[in-house]
């Protein structure tokens, strides 16, 4: 499988072109609307809706393991399966969904470097049929809540001038000029501003123009400033936890600290709390 040369679960392009007809592969386009898909998409790719089909309907979190399980098998992923994820122009939403596999415990799953637009750039084929997969006769296995890779509230609150925060966002939205990307309503959080003493290392910064990412000398080089390093408790967040799943997937997958954890509640969440501090 041609991997990263210092990640094993981040497939290359040229590989995945190879194997489209390999059986043993789901490859699953994964983004904020299924727009892009249904206009073309990697021949054999299934869709899924962040939040329609990986969050509960009722409740601000995820699906449970029952329920993100009955999904992975109602997509054609049984035990032996491998899944391959990408997404639209920056791979948030890729991320965001390898992340929270991997936090259910799922093994067979990997990221493909540059996503959507890398395979584009490389005009590699696409297409607009839809795919139809039969449901996996076994589920796959997943080991439940990996707990050790999310940060809750109360987690973030304690860890406060103790862990190493990184905010994903924009310099905009960390000034607290903005509540969200330009792109998107300025809404949900009741205040802007950052989680006091976070370091802004904007997600986009560990990614090459082709929407793949940088080499690991760059990406170390780029998060040393923040004081991340191997042994350093590390949370990375965002707004909704998408782009920090991205930057997550850099500092454990590419770099290989084994204490990062992403807190997916983010400034949506934080950004609304009664009394917590806030820096602008």
């Amino acid at each position: 499988m041609a991997l990263h040369p210092n990640s094993p679960v981040l497939v290359e392009t040229d590989w995945l072109a190879a194997n489209l007809d390999n059986g043993s592969l789901r490859v699953a386009e994964v983004d904020e609307d299924t727009a892009a898909y249904e206009v073309a998409h990697i021949p054999g790719a299934i869709a899924w809706h962040w939040k329609d089909d990986l969050r509960d309907s009722l409740r601000r979190d995820f699906l449970d393991t029952a329920g993100i399980q009955k999904l992975l098998q109602n997509s054609g992923v049984g035990p032996d399966t491998t899944v391959i994820l990408y997404g639209g122009n920056n791979n948030w939403f890729a991320a965001y969904a390898y992340w929270y596999l991997k936090y259910q415990g799922l093994a067979n799953v990997k990221l493909l470097n540059g996503g959507r637009k890398k395979w584009e750039r490389e005009n590699r084929p696409m297409t607009a049929e839809a795919t139809k997969v039969a449901a996996a006769a076994t589920p796959p296995k997943l080991a439940g809540p990996q707990v050790k890779i999310r940060s809750l509230r109360d987690e973030v609150l304690a860890k406060r001038g103790k862990a190493v925060f990184i905010d994903v966002r924009s310099p905009e939205e960390y000034r607290g000029e903005l509540l969200a990307p330009p792109h998107l309503p300025q809404e949900q959080a009741q205040v802007p501003g950052h989680i006091p003493g976070a370091a802004n290392i904007p997600w986009s910064k560990a990614a090459d123009e082709d929407g793949s990412f940088k080499s690991a000398a760059e990406l170390k080089e780029l998060y040393a400033p923040t004081g991340a390093a191997e042994g350093k408790e590390i949370i990375a967040y965002c707004r909704i936890g998408e782009r920090s799943s991205h930057t997550w997937f850099v500092l454990q997958e590419i770099l290989g600290y084994t204490n990062v954890k992403n807190y997916d509640g983010s400034w949506t969440e934080y950004g609304s709390l009664v009394g917590v501090p806030v820096e602008r």
